[in-house]
């Protein structure tokens, strides 16, 4: 093995060791594309997002509806929570006055909750675990790693994770239901709710929130 000092066989010089505790322009870039990968593709562009900005509660629907290609929202269990959650999520965080990345990443945090239920059948618990996994990337626990990747800090963090609780972990079952079952057990099982559906409340900067089933 050769030493930091001198040539090593065929001539050649060994390239400068790295220090211990420090990392290589290859490792911080492999690290970064990591992170990169945490919470994307992103859910809505900016654009999309600040042509929300622009509107009131029934145009942020309206848009979400065009976004998400909704097309049969007044006939359609499915699509009206669907829509309800998405449209009162980002009722929420305009509350919270994020900046534009920030939507991007919650947003596409709200949307990849329900892909891991969907397409992974990933249980409360583990989708739990997923959360906190997260958030320990980009919430404040990962500022002393990277202050670039601190997106949330810690209020706005734990009040992602309040939110989710009452949003969606409260409701879970009735979110695995909606996604597991067939159409007609939906209409079925879920007609007494319907009018529960949309109860909304005004936070305390005036917007109004979707509370979802209760």
């Amino acid at each position: 093995m050769a030493t930091s000092g001198g040539a090593v066989p065929g001539g050649t010089t060994p390239a400068a060791l790295t220090p211990v505790g420090t990392s290589t322009d290859s490792e911080r870039d492999a690290e970064f594309q990591e992170h990169e990968k945490i919470l994307s593709p992103d859910f809505l562009s900016v654009d999309q997002i600040t042509e929300m900005l622009a509107e009131d509660v029934d145009g942020v629907q309206r848009k979400l509806e065009t976004f998400l290609n909704f097309k049969n929202i007044k006939t359609c269990l499915k699509e009206a929570i669907l829509l309800d959650y998405y449209v009162s999520g980002f009722l929420w965080a305009r509350g919270m006055d994020f900046s534009i990345i920030q939507y991007s990443q919650f947003m596409t945090l709200l949307d990849m909750l329900l892909h891991n239920l969907k397409t992974l059948h990933m249980s409360l618990e583990d989708s739990l675990k997923w959360l906190g996994e997260v958030m320990a990337e980009i919430g404040p626990s990962h500022l002393q790693k990277n202050e670039k990747w601190n997106i949330f800090d810690i209020k706005q963090a734990n009040a992602i994770i309040d939110y989710l609780k009452i949003s969606l972990f409260q409701h879970y079952k009735l979110y695995e239901f909606l996604f597991y079952s067939t159409r007609e057990e939906i209409v079925i099982g879920t007609e007494p709710k319907l009018n529960k559906i949309k109860s909304r409340d005004i936070n305390k900067n005036g917007h109004e929130v979707f509370t979802g089933v209760s």
